[in-house]
C-alpha cells in the first residue's frame, strides 16, 4: 500500500502515499490532543482547586480522572473499532472529547469537572485505540511501519510538551475554563478533519458488543481508585477495606464474563504469549513509573520550590520535548535490537533518570531536575516507540485494536495508579509539616514510581519465549 506512487489526474486521487502521510498526520496530531488534554491539571490545579474550592481528594481525584477514563474506556473502544470500524470509533472519540471539553468548560463544581475529565477519558479512549489501530492498518509492515509507529510517539510527547505550557498561557489570559474551550475547539478541528481525510472503514460484520465488561472494568477500576484515594485518611479504614474488596471482586467478575463473551474485550488467552504479556506489563510499569513522577513534577515545583506554572512547565519541557526526539530517532536504531531489549533498557534507563530527581530542598535551583528529566526524556520516548510497534505486533491482524487498548489500558491504569499514590502522599505530607512534608511525600512518590520501573524492566526481562 505505501509503495504505491500511482496519481490519477482524471479524479485528482493522491498517491497512496500522500494519502497515508495525511492520515498519520491526523492520527498524531489527535494522539497529542490527548496528551495535551490529559496534562491540563498539571499546571492550572492550583486556580481550579481555588475557584471550585477543591480539598486534597477532589485535587487527586482531578489529577486521576482523566486517566481512569482512559483505562477503562480503551478495550470497549478498540473492540468497537475491531469490529465496526476504526475511522468511525476514532472520530467518535474525538467528538466525545470535544463535548466533555464544553462540560469542563462550564462546570461551577467539583463533582461536574471530575465527571468531565472521566468522559475526556473516555474520548481519549477511543482516539488512542482506534488510532493506533489505524496506523497499524495504513502501515501494515516494515521500516514503514516502525516509522509511522515513531511519529506515533512523538506525538505522546508533544502533546505532553505542549499541554502543560498552552494551558498555563490559556489560564493567565482567560482563566483556567480557557484550556477546555481551546481543547473543545481543537477536537471538533480534528474531527473535520478526520472526517476527510482518514480513510474508509473496512467493510465488518459486527459482533455482539461486550457491554457487560466494560460495565464490570470500570466499575471495578473506578473502585479501586476510590480505595487509593481513601488511603490518605488510614490503610485500614473500614471504607478502604471495602472499596478494595469490592473492586477485586468486581475485576474477578470482568474476567469471567471475558472468559465466556464469544467476542470479549479482552482476550485473556493472549497472556500466554511472553511478547504480549512483556509489552502488556512494560506500558503498565511505564504509567505507573515514569509518567506517574513526571505528571506531579509541576505541582511539587509550584507548591515547594515557588515556581510559576509557566516555568513549572517550560522545565517539564526537559522530559516532553527530548521524548519526541528520541521517539523519532528510534527507527534508526540497529534491527538487531529486539523490542523485548529496547523494553527491558527504556524501563531501566527511566528508573535511573526517576532516582535523580530523589532529595528535593525547597530553595534548591530547578536546574538541578535538569539531568533526571532529560534521561527520562531520552528513554521514554524509546520506550514508546517500542510499546507502539509491539502493541499492534503481538495480535492478529483483526484485533490490533485491542493490542492497542490493552497497552494504552495498562499505561493509563498504571499512571492513575501512580499519579494517585504520589498525590496523596504529597498531600499527606503538606498536611502533616507544610513545604517539608510535601517534599517528603515527593521522595516517597520518586521511590515508588521508581520500583514500579524496575520491576517492570525485571519481568519485562524474564518474560522469554519457550
Amino acid at each position: 500500500m505505501t509503495g504505491e506512487h500511482r496519481l490519477d489526474g482524471a479524479t485528482g486521487v493522491r498517491p497512496a502515499a500522500e494519502k497515508a502521510a495525511l492520515s498519520l498526520t491526523v492520527v498524531s496530531a489527535a494522539t497529542a490532543l490527548v496528551l495535551i488534554v490529559f496534562t491540563i491539571p498539571l499546571t492550572t490545579m492550583s486556580a481550579t482547586s481555588r475557584m471550585l474550592a477543591m480539598g486534597p481528594s477532589g485535587e487527586a481525584w482531578l489529577l486521576s480522572a482523566m486517566p481512569l477514563g482512559a483505562a477503562t474506556g480503551l478495550l470497549g473502544a478498540a473492540a468497537l473499532g475491531d469490529d465496526h470500524g476504526r475511522r468511525l470509533v476514532f472520530l467518535w472519540g474525538l467528538g466525545v472529547m470535544a463535548a466533555a471539553s464544553v462540560l469542563g468548560a462550564v462546570a461551577t463544581t467539583s463533582l461536574v469537572l471530575i465527571v468531565a475529565r472521566i468522559v475526556q477519558g473516555l474520548g481519549g479512549a477511543a482516539v488512542m485505540a482506534c488510532g493506533l489501530g489505524l496506523v497499524g492498518r495504513i502501515y501494515p509492515e516494515g521500516r514503514a511501519r516502525a516509522t509511522a509507529a515513531g511519529v506515533w510517539a512523538a506525538g505522546l510527547g508533544a502533546g505532553v510538551a505542549i499541554g502543560p505550557i498552552l494551558a498555563s498561557c490559556l489560564t493567565g489570559l482567560g482563566g483556567w475554563t480557557a484550556s477546555y474551550w481551546a481543547n473543545a475547539i481543537l477536537s471538533a478541528g480534528l474531527l473535520v478533519a478526520g472526517h476527510v481525510l482518514l480513510p474508509p472503514s473496512e467493510p465488518r460484520r459486527p459482533q455482539p458488543a461486550d457491554w457487560l465488561g466494560t460495565i464490570l472494568l470500570m466499575a471495578g477500576l473506578a473502585m479501586f481508585m476510590a480505595a487509593l484515594t481513601e488511603m490518605r485518611f488510614g490503610i485500614a479504614r473500614p471504607t478502604v477495606i471495602l472499596l478494595l474488596a469490592g473492586g477485586l471482586a468486581v475485576l474477578g467478575a470482568f474476567a469471567v464474563v471475558e472468559l465466556r463473551h464469544p467476542r470479549p474485550i479482552l482476550e485473556l488467552h493472549l497472556f500466554r504469549s511472553p511478547a504480549f504479556s512483556g509489552a502488556t506489563i512494560a506500558a503498565f510499569a511505564s504509567g505507573a513509573g515514569v509518567l506517574a513522577l513526571m505528571s506531579l513534577v509541576p505541582t511539587m515545583m509550584m507548591r515547594a520550590m515557588q515556581a510559576t506554572a509557566l516555568d513549572a512547565s517550560l522545565v517539564l519541557t526537559a522530559w516532553s520535548a527530548t521524548s519526541v526526539v528520541t521517539a523519532l530517532c528510534a527507527r534508526w536504531l540497529p534491527e538487531t535490537l529486539t523490542p523485548r531489549v529496547l523494553l527491558v533498557g527504556g524501563l531501566i534507563a527511566c528508573g535511573v533518570a526517576q532516582m535523580l530527581l530523589f532529595g528535593r530542598s525547597p530553595d534548591g535551583s530547578a536546574l538541578l531536575l535538569l539531568p533526571g528529566l532529560f534521561l527520562a526524556g531520552a528513554a521514554n520516548g524509546v520506550l514508546n516507540a517500542a510499546l507502539g510497534r509491539q502493541a499492534v505486533a503481538t495480535v492478529p491482524a483483526d484485533r490490533v485494536a485491542m493490542g492497542s487498548g490493552a497497552n494504552n489500558t495498562a499505561r493509563y491504569l498504571g499512571s492513575a495508579i501512580g499519579i494517585t499514590v504520589g498525590a496523596v502522599l504529597m498531600a499527606h505530607g503538606a498536611d502533616v509539616d507544610g513545604v517539608d512534608g510535601l517534599l517528603s511525600g515527593w521522595n516517597e512518590a520518586t521511590l515508588i514510581t521508581t520500583g514500579f520501573s524496575l520491576l517492570g524492566a525485571i519481568t519485562v526481562a524474564v518474560a522469554r519465549d519457550g
